[in-house]
């Protein structure tokens, strides 16, 4: 037993003292400005003599553990790759699994780090922070009292979320010279329906003109399912038409985006593709032709809160001449993040490619620019967001509170006067096809060439 251990050390220090020595040929006969440039082991040593220097002098270095150090290196690490990658404790890689089962306890917020700001990209509706009136383009300053000047998208969602029924202050800024204003809310276990009518509900009432509208809140496991119940039900009304509103929908699930593109499209037409490094990330989606394909003309409204699966979705229909695209461009995030499990327990969140619609044009940090620009005033955007604010004209009180004095009562005007400049364009687009397709399907009433006409029937 001994002699078999002594040997397999024996081997092991050869081995070693080989891939040494190799290293060593290796890095002499290198170019020294190539090694000095990019060079894994030496930058390895680098890292491991900070890594020892901070564990002997820093003030507090006995409470450090290796893994606290090297785990906060790799948080450092991706954050600097771009604002989606990043690395995830196992605490943090739970809660993103919780998330794809579709239930969580937090806030209901949308967040992304931007220009070392927190910045709101949309408040999740029937949440917390929606019923709050928190708006798209608030920055949220401080959480609990702490500041996220240095906070990445994951040190955010960590302390937004938590158990259902505990509270979380948010110190929040509306415009570049806004007055601070703190926010309790209530954290609750975050259950939502992402299909919306007109209303604000889902009881998806036709418009003029036999005129649809669907809104999508995000692509969520069940967006495919619950756009399903909303079309059915719209077309046992008569619906000849459709607006699908996008504007304000952060994304989410790419399977949800494909299935609601399936919808509209025939067996075959390309949805979206990934291209990365790797040419295990390189994938194309064709709609499958399962389930009842929809020809009926439509738009899609979007505007700067429309980003990810929603633009996967617009980019798609308006490439195929599918849809009519309305309103202003999208946010422009278009890269794929890969999950990747690591052996302890904790896992990478990496962006391994970018989407590209179906004639290849990257939305990544480009958005979809519409068919028909249609700009709105910051105080119409944030009137159609406080329109949708449940509890009516006393939450509205409520919320316009947020506002300086001044621009309060423009607001209100808005809000009361119902005017959505980008809804009523895309409305009025189908109105017209709806008109001309009607007036061009009337049958020709004249004789054709040759042949008499019908002679009149006596009145009886």
């Amino acid at each position: 037993m001994k002699r078999r251990f002594a040997y397999t050390a024996l081997v092991a220090a050869l081995a070693f003292h080989l891939f040494a020595g190799a290293q060593v040929f290796r890095l002499a006969a290198a170019d020294p400005k190539e090694v000095e440039k990019d060079d894994a082991y030496q930058q390895l040593e680098l890292f491991s003599r900070v890594l020892e220097r901070v564990r002997r002098d820093y003030v507090d270095g006995e409470k450090l553990t290796y893994k606290d150090l090297v785990q906060g290196a790799l948080k450092g690490m991706l954050s600097t790759l771009d604002p989606h990658s990043e690395f995830m404790d196992t605490t943090k890689y739970e809660d993103l699994k919780q998330d794809t089962e579709g239930t969580y306890g937090g806030v209901g917020l949308q967040v992304q780090a931007r220009d070392g700001a927190l910045v709101v990209i949309a408040p999740m509706e029937d949440t917390p922070a929606f019923e709050a009136g928190i708006l798209p383009g608030d920055r949220i300053t401080r959480i609990d009292g702490k500041t996220t000047d240095r906070f990445n998208q994951t040190d955010a969602v960590t302390r937004l979320r938590g158990e259902a029924g505990s509270k979380v202050t948010l110190t929040l800024q509306r415009g570049a010279t806004g007055e601070p204003k703190e926010v309790t809310l209530t954290r609750s276990d975050i259950h939502l329906y992402t299909a919306k009518d007109i209303n604000n509900r889902r009881e998806f009432p036709l418009g003029e003109d036999k005129v649809g509208y669907v809104r999508l809140t995000q692509f969520a496991e069940k967006t495919g399912e619950e756009l399903e119940e909303a079309l059915k039900l719209l077309e046992s009304h008569g619906m000849e038409s459709l607006v699908l509103d996008l504007r304000g929908n952060p994304g989410g699930l790419l399977d949800q985006a494909v299935v609601v593109c399936e919808k509209f499209l025939e067996r075959g037409q390309p949805i979206v593709s990934t291209e990365g490094r790797n040419s295990a990330n390189n994938t194309a989606r064709r709609a499958s032709g399962r389930g009842r394909v929809r020809r009926m003309p439509m738009t899609i409204l979007v505007n700067g809160g429309s980003a990810s699966a929603a633009e996967i979705v617009s980019g798609c229909l308006q490439d195929l001449k599918r849809a009519v695209i309305v309103g202003e461009q999208s946010f422009g995030k278009g890269s794929v993040q890969s999950i990747l499990p690591l052996q302890d327990g904790s896992a990478l969140r990496l962006t391994t490619a970018k989407y590209y619609t179906p004639s290849h044009k990257v939305i990544h940090e480009k958005g979809i620019v519409p068919d028909i620009v249609v700009p709105v005033s910051d105080d119409e955007e944030v009137a159609i967001q406080l329109r949708r604010i449940p509890g009516g004209k006393t939450n509205l009180e409520d919320a316009l509170r947020s506002f300086e004095p001044g621009r309060r009562e423009a607001l209100r005007e808005l809000v009361v006067n119902d005017r959505d400049p980008q809804l009523e364009r895309a409305t009025d687009l189908l109105k017209g096809v709806n008109l001309f397709s009607k007036r061009t399907s009337v049958p020709d009433a004249k004789p054709k060439p040759g042949k008499a006409a019908p002679a009149p029937k006596p009145l009886n």
